[in-house]
């Protein structure tokens, strides 16, 4: 091998010192590397491959020859890393030879960047799959339907103690949240309960003509509402304005620890926060349903006096004989209900909130989904019910 040679040691130590010896062979720069290659001896070959590389020689190819080392850890394959890098950096091809299966694997990963290698899952087939999903869905499910039920004992529990003790109302967050949850909603369920009205008559006289019954829209108009869309109609409403609201309120103390405050101080949130809510929705739910039904009844004469020429008169004797007690009893009865559920899925998912903003927005859009879906089950429940008991 022509050209000059130079080594460098490091310090005596226990075990063979690491070592790098250097020289030009033609147009091919040979590193040779021996020694114990441990952190504990890099520091002089890592000063002189510093150098090497600084400066390399006029050369084409490196190869860097692995045969003499004794023991090879991360360090050093950091340091013979580096120097192959910035060799390739000079325009060198560098080539690693003599290698161990061990040095060559720790190489790699160091070259890598410590990173593993993604495991390849095999693919599940697509009936396992949607198998697989459909367990979790059902899981998910029964989680919360026992979450909710716990829940829903420890409020019942609350509410014991309430009666037993009257004392331990709450009696102005009652009031407040009476005013929050049922009157100032007031002005949005009488518009929208009074368009309904007026389109559910529109759209009934349309379709009644054809049969000559177009008298019998006031009917249509004084049963549906009565009985099913002005209750409906209502709870989804509060469902999405007061419902989201219990959520957020309550999930915004959680997430600043509020709750847990009131917990040191001796103070049971549920009295504090929850039955409060529930009692204010199912006192307001029933006026606000009652006040609904008064103006769907409203928006659908309007529309029958101008589309049928009926005057009010006439209009308020043919609901008279249209409904009975129970059509107007029916919605009545279902809306402690309504309201219960509304109020409890609410104010649980705002003591689900974990502790960041996120978790608010997403238990807020859950319990507004949830309520009205559960809203909507129990108004087909009860209005089976109430189709089997004849009423």
């Amino acid at each position: 091998m022509a050209g000059a040679r130079e080594s460098a040691r490091s310090e005596p130590g226990a075990g063979a010192p690491a070592s790098c010896e250097t020289g030009i062979d033609g147009e091919t720069l040979h590193i040779a590397l021996s020694g114990d290659w441990s952190i504990v001896h890099l520091d002089p070959v890592d000063r002189q491959l510093r150098a090497l590389t600084a400066a390399p020689p006029a050369a084409r190819k490196a190869e860097i020859d692995f045969a003499g080392i004794d023991r090879f850890d991360t360090a050093g394959a950091c340091v013979l890393a580096r120097t192959a890098r910035l060799l390739e950096a000079r325009g060198l091809s560098v080539a690693l030879t003599n290698m161990s299966e061990a040095q060559r694997l720790l190489s790699d990963k160091i070259g890598a960047g410590g990173v593993p290698e993604p495991i390849a899952h095999p693919a599940q087939p697509f009936h396992i799959e949607v198998t697989g999903r459909i367990g979790a869905a059902m899981r998910a499910i029964g989680d919360e339907a026992l979450g909710m039920l716990a829940f829903v004992g420890a409020v019942v529990s609350t509410l014991g103690r309430t009666i037993v003790h009257p004392s331990r109302l709450r009696v102005v967050p009652f009031v407040h949240h009476m005013e929050k949850a049922g009157f100032d909603a007031l002005p949005l369920v009488c518009l929208l309960t009074f368009l309904i009205g007026a389109v559910v008559a529109q759209q009934g006289a349309v379709q009644l003509r054809q049969f000559g019954a177009e008298v019998f829209t006031v009917n249509l108009i004084a049963i549906i509402f009565l009985r099913e869309v002005g209750l409906l109609l209502t709870a989804i409403i509060v469902a999405g304005r007061s419902g989201s609201a219990f959520t957020a309120e309550i999930g915004s103390m959680k997430m600043r620890e509020e709750i847990d405050a009131m917990r040191t101080l001796g103070l049971d949130p549920m009295d504090m926060l929850v039955v409060p809510r529930v009692l204010a929705l199912i006192v307001a739910l029933p006026m606000l349903t009652f006040v609904a039904n008064i103006m769907g009844l409203f928006g659908g004469g309007v529309v029958a006096q101008f589309m049928l020429g009926m005057s009010p008169g006439v209009y308020i004797q043919r609901v008279h004989e249209a409904i009975g007690f129970w059509t107007f009893g029916v919605g009545i009865v279902k809306a402690p209900f309504m309201a219960a559920t509304i109020a409890l899925v609410g104010c649980r998912a705002g003591m689900a909130v974990t502790g960041s903003a996120e978790s608010v927005g997403a238990q807020t859009t859950r319990s507004v989904v949830y309520s009205i879906f559960l809203v909507i089950v129990l108004d087909a429940l009860f209005a089976m019910f109430f189709t089997a008991v004849d009423i």
